[in-house]
């Protein structure tokens, strides 16, 4: 006699369900993991315990002086002693608020525009490429209302922040330009895109902020005061727009050349049919790309030392070089690694973020 009728459902075995399971897939599923595994253990052990035991366990976090370090252990006294100048640089101490304000306004902005849930987002992008800058620059500098700050005071973290967002928003609209230039119907203009992009992508960054240093001043007229600062800028931003052009240059080559003709065959022009059909595309293949020239952007602010411009970085080797704080450069260099890499980190995770937000496939056509 046949049975008919339907088992009901058992679950797992112990061994394949819950963490155990989860560590038998992943860790332990044949010889060579099971070695690797342990291995990678074993390595940890005898490489982060110590490095917790000095970082954490054995750590000095409070005091004014080295002195108040005597426990063998991390001095993050000196850390906290100093923190003023690593985010604020030499910024006057009676105007610190106009940099906090510019770090809330800076704050309220990225929520606004990245957080889907925000309403009006249109507005805070619009904001953020216009308004922002503006506001910003009269807050850091001065206008009316408000004491001039000259820029050779700026320094630290608020620094590495202009010169990263300077160089974001004003790069990526020039990177796109250059790529539909050297992807152009017309000579003059592909030549002139191709002449720029290879020239400024080819010479290395610390050159070229000699270049600005030095060079830019002498093809401005006289009655414009281009500070080293301004000059920085401009280095960054030409540098990164070579570098973005070829970014997006990639993604146009990417889309089929269907998706040009059906802009084309529904009447849209040469600039509406970019802006509406191929480019949202275009960037959206793009975004590991771009936000990898971000990070590298951002990481690439510290070479404007070499002209006089004391980033996090900067800061912080400055002081190092303090007599009374000689002797802690594990614990200057950590701090600032840490600090680099929590913005890059984050920018990273947004993008993959919105890779899977915008993963909606791409067919051929």
């Amino acid at each position: 006699m046949v049975n008919d009728k339907t088992l009901p459902d058992r679950p797992a075995p112990v061994a394949r369900r819950g963490i155990v399971g989860w560590l038998r897939d992943n860790l332990f599923d044949g010889p060579v993991n099971t070695v690797l595994t342990l291995a990678g253990l074993a390595f940890l052990w005898f490489t982060l315990a110590p490095f917790v035991q000095w970082a954490l366990i054995d750590a000095d976090w409070l005091g004014d002086s080295r002195m108040d370090c005597d426990s063998g252990g991390a001095c993050w006294v000196f850390i906290s002693s100093r923190l003023q100048q690593f985010i604020y640089g030499f910024y006057p101490d009676s105007e610190l608020w106009r940099v906090n304000l510019f770090f809330v306004q800076l704050t309220v902005v990225i929520v606004w525009v990245l957080w889907d849930r925000m309403p009006a987002r249109q507005w805070g992008a619009l904001w953020f490429l216009t308004g922002f800058p503006v506001s910003s620059w009269w807050l850091l500098y001065g206008g009316p209302g408000f004491s001039v700050v000259e820029t050779h005071y700026w320094g630290g973290l608020m620094l590495t922040l202009v010169l990263a967002l300077v160089g974001m928003v004003f790069a990526l609209p020039a990177g796109i330009l250059l790529a539909l230039g050297r992807r152009s119907d017309m000579p003059l203009i592909r030549a002139l895109s191709v002449v720029f992009i290879e020239v400024w992508r080819g010479v290395p960054l610390i050159t070229i902020l000699f270049m600005a240093s030095v060079m830019l001043p002498l093809f401005v007229p006289e009655e414009i005061d281009l500070n080293k600062l301004v000059r920085a800028m401009i280095g960054l931003i030409l540098f990164e727009a070579a570098l973005l052009a070829e970014v997006i240059r990639g993604g146009m080559q990417a889309i089929p050349k269907g998706q040009y003709e059906a802009a084309a065959a529904i009447g849209l022009g040469y600039w509406r049919g970019m802006g509406l059909v191929v480019m949202p595309q275009v960037l959206k293949i793009c975004i590991p790309g771009i936000v990898n020239t971000f990070v590298a952007l951002f990481k690439d602010t510290s070479l404007v030392l070499i002209i006089g411009l004391f980033d996090l970085l900067a800061i912080v080797q400055a002081g190092l070089n303090d007599p009374k704080w000689l002797g802690f450069a594990s614990e200057g260099y950590l701090f600032a690694g840490f600090v680099f890499w929590a913005f890059c980190f984050g920018m990273s995770r947004y993008s993959l973020a919105l890779e899977r937000k915008l993963d909606t496939g791409h067919k051929n056509s």
